[in-house]
């Protein structure tokens, strides 16, 4: 050969899109049966999973976790000694939240201003309050969030689930990322990575900024003739069983090829998925696509709702980006030096975003079985980070919720202290969510294992209970 194999894949292309001719790959590869559809353990009250991620820290004393005695405690100093032992190292006076609670629906659960349009909605929302992290950083706080360990390169919580139950389209990734169009969250991409899995259930991200290509390369640089596309395919074909053939049992380079031939039917699939220009003008005006600061975040929203419906497995939306300081606002929830500024910002876009998602979800039959998570990596604490007008990280206690796919509405599990400080009534980490999650989708999480140096891992470790008095 006159150049190698990924040289030619470029030169007859012009990127990935002229690769796109892996459409000629063989479907019976084991890539392809990585994602074949396959049947829960049992009756599953969910097929799909859209969860918001809202990375840098949410403040659940400001959000979803009323505590009066921290209404009490306000403008007192916090013990001298223990704020010694916090992320910023210096703990100052207790703070109320910035945002009056009220009880919302008919099952009465507290609710802070910052959200008043998913107020309306806390009725078909269940909450998880005594959420704990083994981390106070950010990464590694990522990291277990998603996949159950704190340390890169263990399978995210999507891939665990594409590998138990498959792909619902052969034509649209099994497991979609969203990311904030600012950029990628803490950690990066391994945040959705497949770790010791099969390569092909790790996720797969779509653009979401308005005016950029969705997936890049998918389209070649310049159109081609039928008959010279055709051809490229049976030779890339030849070349490429050869060059399988002799790697057997190599899972990034079986996902790569399925990666290829996903990309010849994505040219057909993805422009249909994600032309939010087909939506009604009422839908867009729900999602608020045309608000400069809740708009891109709406429309992460909306293409989740888009996906799903289109048989997308498992959606994951990132609500803010990497961890970095701002001249006007921080670029995710970590509000250490201004929690008004920022979470007032960060607030409404996401209750803007997700109450249209459940409200959508809902009117178009799709939320009964599709379950909606909320979380963040951790939360903050009950007084304020020494002199400044924000609050310090807090893994001993925050707040996620869920919506949907079997979720018993209005419920609520565990309870933070008297001031949110820390887990106090049936402290829950990342362990029992998953575990819930997964038998929502009608897996037993002791049952989804995948065999890797010796022990069969799963998303749950050696842990994790389902939250029984959460599932409808």
């Amino acid at each position: 050969m006159p150049c190698t194999r990924r040289e030619f894949l470029w030169r007859a292309g012009g990127g990935v899109g002229g690769v796109a001719l892996a459409a000629m790959l063989s479907r019976e590869s084991q890539a392809a049966d990585a994602l074949a559809l396959r049947l829960p353990h049992f009756p599953a009250k969910a097929t799909r999973v859209i969860e918001i991620f809202c990375p840098g820290g949410l403040s659940h004393v400001d959000t979803w976790d009323y505590k009066p005695e921290l209404e009490k405690a306000h403008g007192q100093e916090f013990d001298a000694e223990l704020g010694k032992q916090t992320f910023g190292g210096v703990g100052g006076k207790y703070a109320k939240s910035f945002w009056p609670f009220r009880q919302h629906g008919q099952c009465g659960r507290w609710m802070s201003d910052l959200f008043p349009k998913l107020a309306t909605h806390v009725d078909e929302m269940a909450f998880i309050h005594s959420m704990q992290s083994k981390s106070a950083l950010h990464g590694p706080a990522m990291f277990m969030m998603n996949s159950g360990f704190l340390l890169p390169g263990f399978p995210s919580m999507g891939a665990w689930v594409t590998y138990g139950l498959g792909s619902e389209n052969a034509d649209l990734p099994a497991f979609v990322v969203l990311p904030d169009p600012r950029g990628l969250p803490p950690g990066g991409v391994v945040n959705w990575g497949a770790g010791f899995l099969p390569a092909v259930h790790q996720g797969t991200v779509i653009e979401t900024a308005v005016g950029k290509a969705p997936i890049a390369d998918l389209f070649p640089a310049q159109p081609r003739a039928a008959d010279t596309e055709r051809e490229g395919r049976d030779f890339l074909q030849k070349l490429n069983a050869a060059h399988a053939s002799a790697r057997s049992g190599d899972t990034m380079l079986e996902a790569r090829i399925a990666s290829y031939e996903l990309a010849a039917r994505l040219q057909l699939s993805a422009p249909d998925a994600v032309d939010i220009a087909r939506e009604s003008e009422a839908t867009r005006a729900l999602y608020a696509l045309g608000d400069e600061s809740a708009g891109p975040f709406g429309r992460q929203c909306l293409l989740a709702r888009r996906l799903v419906e289109r048989g997308v497995r498992f959606v994951q939306i990132y609500c803010g980006a990497e961890n970095t300081q701002a001249k006007k606002i921080r670029p995710n929830w970590d509000s250490h030096e201004d929690i008004v500024r920022d979470h007032g910002y960060w607030g409404r876009v996401l209750d803007t975003g997700a109450s249209a998602l459940l409200a959508d979800l809902k009117a178009r039959g799709l939320l009964d079985s599709t379950l909606v998570i909320c979380t963040s990596e951790f939360g903050r604490q009950p007084f304020m980070q020494g002199r400044q007008k924000g609050r310090d990280h807090n893994p001993g206690a925050f707040t996620a919720w869920m919506a949907g796919g079997g979720i018993r509405g209005g419920a609520a599990f565990g309870a933070s202290d008297a001031f949110g400080l820390k887990a106090a009534e049936k402290p829950t980490f990342c362990y029992d969510l998953h575990a819930t999650a997964l038998h929502l989708l009608g897996l037993d999480h002791e049952r989804v294992t995948f065999y890797h140096n010796g022990i069969k891992r799963r998303l749950t470790d050696v842990h994790g209970h389902v939250i029984k008095s959460l599932v409808a």
